[in-house]
């Protein structure tokens, strides 16, 4: 079941890159709709362009980010459970004794 889940969230990723990349590819088409003669409208702050591009970037870094402390985490987590493991595992020879079942 496990296998099916992780399946349709790689599909899901694919399909979701898929598209970033598609609007990459139109946003730097040199085919506009309007013609090359009309007058451009004066943009103040830069081109929409960058502005896309560093959003995306920005949003790739985030959730690789969060995708490398959550492996981190999940790793933290199993070497404490193991710990705790061996911990309740290990011989105690005091309580042994105390019990009797040692001399």
């Amino acid at each position: 079941m496990r296998e099916i889940s992780s399946g349709r969230g790689f599909r899901l990723l694919l399909a979701f890159f898929s598209s970033i990349s598609l609007l990459f590819i139109s946003a730097y088409s040199d085919d506009s709709p309007t013609p090359k003669t009309e007058i451009k409208m004066v943009r103040h702050g830069g081109s929409d362009r960058s502005m896309i591009a560093l959003v995306c970037l920005v949003l790739a870094t985030v959730a690789l980010l969060s995708f490398f402390l959550f492996k981190y985490w999940q790793k933290k987590k199993r070497d404490e459970q193991y710990a705790r493991l061996l911990k309740l595992f290990e011989e105690d020879d005091e309580l042994e004794v105390e019990l009797g079942l040692r001399d």
